[in-house]
């Protein structure tokens, strides 16, 4: 393995890059609390009395028979569940505070909750984008360059879904192809999507196969994760149902999402919309434990607003910020792992794309947010992968995991005998101590172009979005298939080859 990390360093060094290795990322700072305790436990005290009084749809029969068998009260009309607040206090202490995803190369896991933080790729967009071409709809052979892309980027933990969806594949049997591809292409924690049972039980059978492993161990390993959003106000979905319920037997994560635009589909107050999302959080959590107490779920949060002017999302903005940041105190009020999102509403790869991702992506860092998704690509407000913007992402982010580095002070680094050495009125640029360190003293940037203004306009005038596009093209030029066990790919191929014969999933 290490022979394979130094071949991919030399391609990269090649093509003119710098990545830092693949590796976990832990936050070592204190956690940013935007709430005193009072609010958070008033914003809980509302969430169960909206569980108890309300209730929240559920649409799937067998989902509200569940409920029903567990205790919850469940209304005439046979899809509206009340949840008393002490059966709601019981079913969430079972899920978990941590545990370990595991990709097909073991180099790959990573681990989720406490303080360490997964960067997952954008997950599905209807259109891919780049500064060549345009914008086009989602089809297969961008599809297959982005995970190429993912795979290589180093920062990038997991495949965090379809990065555009391939609507050229005919949509019963274009989950098999994706996640064919996705095991093909990249070794790193894989994703299918909980779109009905068939879809998400196909997921879970090509995971196990992938990693080579039996069901028992697939059981007390998770190795495929999925998103599970609430069809928000108060409501799930059939699908998101089944999908949930097959992963939660299978003890596989779901990350249970609201998708609450303050002003929409929630209350138009931060508070408000913080206390919708919380309450259809809870409700998830609760059903997946009353399916399988200890399944792991993560405590979604997407709250933000709309442009009240257009009812467009808007992402990036400062309530977007603040709601991430208490969201985070929500989840560990819970003891339970997050997911935010690296998210912007810029049409384009520019300067609003930059500084509204900079503006989503700090309240997750300040927060600890275990598992950022969309980390690679969001454009348009979700309905944009770019190609410029994943490689724009990737320095940001790799400039969070440098600043997560701790401050040495030990001897040598408080540079006394340097400083003396130096003395006053001197520089370091030759200092023994500098010189030793030339190389890795500093962050290594893969996009920024230190140069002062006059060599930068004799070279072209070359700005961040152009210098993006030749990156992932070099990583696209330099990229190889991760290995695999042939016997191990070839029964991936079998299956797929059998459920095509069976016809796949049926149509939603």
């Amino acid at each position: 393995m290490a022979r394979r990390e130094r071949k991919i360093n030399r391609q990269q060094r090649s093509a003119g890059l710098a990545q830092r290795p693949f590796a976990k990322v832990r936050n070592p700072y204190p956690y940013m609390e935007i709430l005193s305790s009072d609010q958070i436990e008033a914003i809980h005290a509302a969430s169960l009395k909206v569980l108890r009084d309300t209730g929240m749809n559920f649409l799937l029969p067998e989902a509200v028979e569940i409920l029903r068998a567990a205790g919850a009260d469940v209304d005439p009309d046979g899809v509206r569940v009340r949840f008393d607040p002490a059966f709601v206090e019981e079913k969430i202490r079972t899920v978990p505070s941590r545990f370990e995803l595991h990709a097909r190369n073991p180099a790959h896991n990573v681990t989720v909750g406490d303080d360490w933080t997964v960067f997952m790729l954008m997950g599905s967009a209807p259109n891919a984008t780049d500064i060549d071409s345009g914008r086009r709809t989602g089809n297969f052979a961008d599809y297959l360059n982005f995970i190429r892309l993912g795979q290589s980027i180093n920062i990038c933990h997991t495949i965090g879904g379809y990065p555009v969806e391939p609507v050229d594949l005919p949509v019963t049997t274009r989950h098999l192809d994706a996640i064919g591809a996705m095991i093909r292409l990249s070794d790193k924690v894989l994703y299918g999507y909980a779109l009905g049972t068939e879809r998400m039980a196909d997921a879970i059978e090509l995971a196990r196969i992938a990693r080579g492993i039996d069901h028992e161990t697939l059981l007390s390993e998770p190795s495929v994760m999925t998103v599970v959003n609430t069809n928000s106000p108060l409501q799930l979905d059939r699908p998101m149902l089944q999908g949930m319920i097959e992963m939660a037997r299978h003890n596989q994560p779901v990350i249970l999402t609201p998708f609450t635009l303050a002003g929409a589909m929630a209350p138009i107050t931060i508070a408000g919309a913080l206390v919708q999302q919380n309450a259809e959080a809870l409700a998830g959590m609760v059903f997946s434990q009353v399916v399988n107490p200890g399944a792991p779920i993560i405590y979604g949060s997407f709250t933000s607003n709309v442009d009240m002017k257009s009812g467009a999302p808007a992402f990036g903005t400062p309530e977007f910020a603040r709601s991430l940041l208490a969201s985070g105190q929500l989840a560990r009020r819970y003891g339970v792992p997050w997911r935010g999102s690296n998210v912007n509403a810029s049409n384009a790869a520019d300067e609003q794309a930059t500084y509204e991702s900079m503006m989503s992506i700090w309240p997750c860092m300040l927060a600890h947010c275990n598992m950022v998704k969309h980390s690679f690509g969001w454009l348009e407000g979700g309905l944009a992968v770019s190609y410029e913007k994943v490689i724009l992402d990737a320095e940001m982010l790799q400039m969070m995991a440098a600043f997560f580095e701790p401050i040495e002070t030990d001897a040598d680094s408080l540079a006394i005998e340097a400083i003396d050495q130096v003395g006053p009125g001197n520089h370091f640029f030759q200092s023994p101590h500098t010189m030793s360190r030339y190389e890795s003293a500093f962050y290594s940037p893969i996009l920024s172009d230190w140069q002062n203004f006059e060599n930068w306009q004799d070279a072209g005038s070359v700005e961040a979005t152009q210098r993006a596009n030749r990156i992932w093209k070099s990583l696209l030029e330099t990229y190889e298939e991760p290995p695999i066990d042939p016997a191990i790919l070839a029964e991936v191929d079998a299956f797929i080859a059998r459920r095509k014969e069976e016809g796949g999933a049926p149509p939603l």
